[in-house]
């Protein structure tokens, strides 16, 4: 049995619940350069891709402002706008009695997922957390395969995550992928990313052991 497994979950809508801060950041960046609010709608379909590509779609501003109003705004008040889904604490006291390493890649700033999972009481499960920075801007950034294997050679790695974009960084890794339907993505969404070495499943609560290993 393989025993050196990491665990890569994205954050947002697979780990958190983060909608109203992320909805409640985003308008007020609108408000602040006197453009309309969006509907919930419209940015629950767009949370998970980067901000700056996020406000690009919506407006003719340059999106670095709209962003950096954004986050002043998330780090005030919309990072304690957020909440673990149910059952993760539980699943990941699970996952470390069985040795598993776990990590998390988020298009978040790296500085405010750590933040958010100080505040939320999980950090210390997690052997790593990799976000943007300065030096990385995106989950599909060669730079984070040669992190990983740096860290932990020879071991093998999982991407579960709820959105295509974590399907794309299971390819980039050459691993496999657990979707997860928590978020606003459907299983024909993530499937189309890729179509082996996956499976879907409804939530991180129901990821088993089993699951797992049926992929290595």
């Amino acid at each position: 049995m393989i025993k050196k497994i990491v665990l890569s979950f994205d954050l947002d809508f697979t780990l958190i619940n983060n909608q109203k801060g992320i909805i409640n950041s985003f308008n007020f960046a609108l408000r602040k350069f006197n453009l309309p609010e969006l509907a919930e709608v419209k940015i629950e379909k767009m949370i998970g891709i980067p901000l700056e590509k996020m406000f690009g779609s919506v407006s003719d501003i340059n999106p670095t402002q709209l962003t950096n109003t954004f986050r002043e705004y998330y780090g005030e008040k919309g990072i304690y706008q957020s909440s673990l889904l149910p059952g993760i604490k539980e699943k990941l006291d699970e996952l470390k009695d069985k040795k598993f390493t776990l990590g998390i890649i988020t298009s978040k700033r790296q500085e405010m997922a750590e933040r958010i999972i100080k505040f939320l009481q999980i950090s210390s499960y997690f052997d790593y957390v990799i976000g943007e920075t300065e030096e990385i801007k995106s989950k599909t950034d060669p730079k984070i395969k040669e992190y990983l294997h740096k860290k932990f050679p020879g071991f093998k790695f999982i991407v579960i995550g709820d959105h295509p974009k974590d399907a794309k960084l299971s390819l980039n890794l050459k691993c496999p992928f657990i979707g997860i339907l928590t978020g606003h993505h459907s299983s024909k969404s993530l499937e189309s990313v890729r179509n082996n070495r996956m499976v879907v499943i409804n939530s991180v609560k129901d990821l088993s052991v089993d699951i797992i290993y049926s992929l290595l």
